[in-house]
């Protein structure tokens, strides 16, 4: 009897020449040619071109393959005739001739091509999920997420971090958006909180004396979704014991350089820059900012200081800012597309743009007449702008002035190609405020979590001057993307007591929800401190996707439904009645 090798069907090279080999997969593609029949069998690890001779039994029922059939064929490795190597596979040198064919399951024509790389409707991809699942690209992204993981949970490992797994099913709590709720059949009337994320539990870890928790964690959250977004999403959690903000930040970069260097090979810039938040939102507009190019803004007040400009003279004497913003090559742009970039200010919140285009048959912009020569000098001197460039400006209250300018120099870094989309540039931003105005309600609201620690000195503002009140808190942020929050925690229970009433809790309504948290405040607790990063955000952008959904094996969509299981669905009336429950508008 020959020997046969089990292989995968990427896993054949020029070693196995002569060798006999069993592989099985899906039928990626059928050539006939003349007296041959040629198949690409696929599976996880790639593809492999096995070759049906009319001299082996194999080769009569070869001819009935169609794509998407599963066989198994047994044969011999021989390498491929000079001239028709394939470099682009890993395979490509090598080709199976098959002795044994056996069809173990027929498919029908997929809704889709599954054996092509073009777009396909992504609603189509999500209900026929299985079928998308099968493409390389990914096949490729969720062994990364795999390898990436394991990397983490061996960092965590060498560095005497327990894997602690919290429930699932817990207390309502504060976390910035919705609860879902999970009705409890023998408790009627009362409800379990799907967890937003571990955050109690893991402070109750350090309360318990475990001293270092980690955890691939499972968080839910009821909110709106967008390509970033899912109602059910996967997180690096961490918690530490007797750390101060430094020792977090120390840890969960090196957590990262490390873990990149393994999964991509891929060696991080280090240190991490570090910004503090006044810092990033000053020079980027914004609190996470993509490093990956410069254009930084320019404060521009102090140029117009003395200007007859109406719209710039009255916001700088109600106080606002006048920023500016280097375009480059934008000088040469026409006047519609000038007229574009005024419209898309205004979608993020301006009431205009003025630009300024310095071309090198001189300077265009509509409000030219108040820009002498030493004007120009000094906003080219501020932003950096050359001939051929184009300076925008963005006059208004000076957080909404610095919000638009740092999303036009996104859009400006769109339109000129400065994001190189393999480069990874990391930051850290911290000294967030402790609190944050909800535009909605007028009230005060936590800008990371309630149990985040006031910076020192800065206890005392919550209740006299909340919006100048400092929080122990830091961000991760990759390529302009926030991969995660972290803080040292409030650890005694009268001081989480005074930030929950800053937050318009009554003394009733903190007991009821916190209570066992204060109370174990009350046995002794170390300093702490910890960080979550967002699993399918590092994933997406390690792989380059453009959705988070490309890296979840069975995501939701952007209206949170799960189109191949067809979930959410309605309960049953037998259901309802078992839990105690009855909808809205129900007859009794």
């Amino acid at each position: 009897m020959i020997e046969m090798q089990r292989l995968g069907c990427g896993a054949i090279d020029r070693s196995h020449i002569g060798s006999h080999v069993e592989l099985n997969g899906w039928i990626n593609r059928r050539r006939d040619h003349g007296g041959l029949v040629f198949i690409d069998l696929r599976d996880r690890d790639g593809l492999t071109q096995v070759v049906f001779d009319p001299e082996h039994s194999a080769f009569d029922e070869a001819h009935s393959l169609r794509h998407e059939d599963v066989i198994r064929v047994r044969g011999a490795v021989r390498a491929r005739p000079a001239g028709t190597e394939n470099p682009r596979l890993k395979t490509g040198q090598v080709e199976v001739e098959a002795l044994e064919l056996q069809v173990l399951s027929r498919s029908e024509v997929p809704p889709f091509p599954v054996n092509l790389d073009e777009d396909v409707d992504e609603g189509l991809r999500l209900k026929y999920r299985y079928l998308d699942l099968r493409r390389p690209r990914l096949v490729r992204n969720l062994t990364v997420r795999h390898k990436y993981l394991k990397a983490v949970r061996d960092f965590f490992d060498a560095n005497d971090f327990l894997e602690i797994e919290t429930p699932v099913l817990i207390k309502p709590t504060p976390e910035g958006a919705r609860d879902y709720l999970v009705p409890a059949r023998l408790t009627r009337g009362s409800f379990y909180a799907l967890p937003q994320s571990p955050q109690i539990l893991k402070q109750l870890c350090m309360v318990a004396g475990l001293g270092r928790y980690m955890q691939i964690a499972r968080c839910f959250r009821d909110e709106d979704l967008r390509s970033d977004r899912q109602p059910e999403f996967t997180q690096i959690d961490v918690e530490m014991s007797f750390v101060e903000q430094e020792d977090i930040m120390r840890l969960m970069e090196r957590m990262m350089i490390q873990t990149f260097e393994s999964t991509l090979g891929v060696t991080l810039e280090k240190p991490f820059p570090r910004l503090s938040f006044g810092e990033a939102v000053r020079r980027f507009g914004s609190d996470k900012p993509d490093l990956r190019f410069g254009l930084e803004l320019a404060d521009a007040g102090a140029i117009f200081a003395g200007t007859e400009f109406a719209v710039f003279k009255s916001t700088l004497e109600s106080g606002g800012s006048v920023i500016a913003l280097r375009w480059p090559g934008g000088g040469a742009s026409s006047r519609r597309e000038f007229d574009a970039m005024v419209e898309r200010a205004k979608e993020h919140g301006a009431k205009g743009l003025v630009w300024i285009a310095l071309g090198a048959d001189g300077v265009k912009s509509p409000v030219a007449k108040f820009l002498d020569d030493a004007t120009l000098a000094r906003l080219r001197e501020a932003t950096g702008a050359e001939t051929g460039d184009a300076i925008l400006i963005v006059a208004d209250k000076t957080a909404t002035a610095h919000s638009v300018a740092g999303k036009l120099r996104l859009d400006v870094a769109e339109r000129a190609d400065l994001r190189d989309p393999k480069a990874f540039a990391f930051c850290w931003v911290y000294d967030f405020p402790l609190f944050e105005l909800d535009e909605e309600t007028g009230h005060w609201t936590f800008t990371h979590h309630p149990f985040t620690s006031p910076a020192p000195g800065h206890a005392d503002l919550m209740e006299s001057d909340p919006g100048r009140a400092r929080a122990l808190h830091y961000d991760m942020v990759l390529n302009g993307v926030e991969l995660g929050s972290g803080s040292i925690r409030i650890t005694t229970p009268e001081l989480q007591q005074r930030v929950f009433r800053a937050l318009g809790m009554s003394d009733e309504d903190i007991q009821e929800r916190f209570g066992f948290l204060l109370e174990a405040f009350r046995y002794g607790v170390p300093p702490m401190g910890g960080m979550a990063l967002g699993v399918d955000r590092i994933i997406q952008i390690m792989v380059g996707e453009s959705s988070i959904r490309d890296v979840i094996a069975f995501p939701k969509n952007q209206q949170g439904r799960d189109l191949m299981l067809e979930a959410p669905s309605p309960a049953t009336k037998a259901n309802l009645e078992e839990l105690g429950l009855r909808l809205t508008g129900e007859q009794r």
